[in-house]
């Protein structure tokens, strides 16, 4: 496939997101040629924009990442339905970054991993450079101190990655790619939340059909029904979608 000149963006409750046919253009997109993208990935579903609506930092932090996605089912339906022509797709934020691990495994993009408990950071690692070759120039998992932070920033400049992935769940994640990224631009940093556990075995995605149905959301509420709490609040996301305030 050619490289993605163009792209689509659209406007939901505030946010611009990219509009890509599928996860291939996606990864077409960020590696237009030789030359990957910097800037920082965020992946954005309903909860995340109700979220941002009432906590003006976390607005702010999503506002500013140069490239928001549609990650969750509701919001390519309200692409859809706000814009009739749109070709939009949903794009796991766990598919995306299997994906472009895989690419980076071709490419010889240097990787730096930060999150997730010390075992499962290991275990990514592990199978990583197993399965895709992938070459993964240093790693942190996710319990070090505050006052670490900057020795950590240090070893990510040192590094001289290129894509930086971090797994510490919103809003920790998105500030510390937005502190980072201040000491160093010349890298891609994505978001990923639990995607370390999925990888690794430890948490348990929804079958296919269940994906391609639009109904992960439901799975993990049946899974683990202490979501309810959570899944009730997106009913306001749910009027606004009816209600056509997009």
């Amino acid at each position: 496939m050619a490289p993605t000149s163009f792209v689509p963006q659209y406007q939901i409750r505030g946010f611009t997101l990219l509009g890509l046919g599928d996860m291939a253009e996606m990864l077409d997109y960020l590696y237009q040629g030789d030359r990957l993208k910097t800037g920082t990935l965020v992946a954005i579903n309903a909860e995340k924009v109700l979220i941002a609506e009432s906590n003006p930092e976390i607005h702010q932090l999503i506002d500013a990442a140069e490239y928001k996605y549609p990650d969750g089912i509701s919001i390519v339906r309200s692409i859809r339905k706000k814009y009739p022509h749109a070709r939009v797709s949903r794009i796991a934020g766990a598919d995306l970054w299997e994906g472009l691990m895989e690419r980076a495994g071709r490419e010889g993009t240097p990787v730096f991993l930060v999150g997730g408990k010390p075992a499962i950071l290991a275990q990514t690692e592990d199978k990583l450079r197993r399965q895709w070759n992938v070459n993964i120039v240093g790693s942190q998992d996710g319990y070090f101190a505050p006052a670490d932070r900057e020795a950590l920033f240090s070893r990510i400049v040192a590094s001289g990655a290129t894509i930086v992935t971090v797994a510490m769940g919103s809003p920790r994640q998105e500030v510390l790619m937005r502190d980072c990224k201040a000491v160093y631009p010349q890298a891609l940093y994505m978001g990923v939340g639990g995607t370390y556990d999925v990888f690794t075995g430890q948490v348990k995605r929804a079958p296919k059909i269940w994906q391609k149905m639009g109904l992960e959301w439901l799975y993990r509420l049946i899974s683990q029904p202490s979501r309810l709490r959570r899944q009730l609040k997106l009913l306001k996301y749910l009027n606004y979608h009816l209600r056509g305030e997009l």
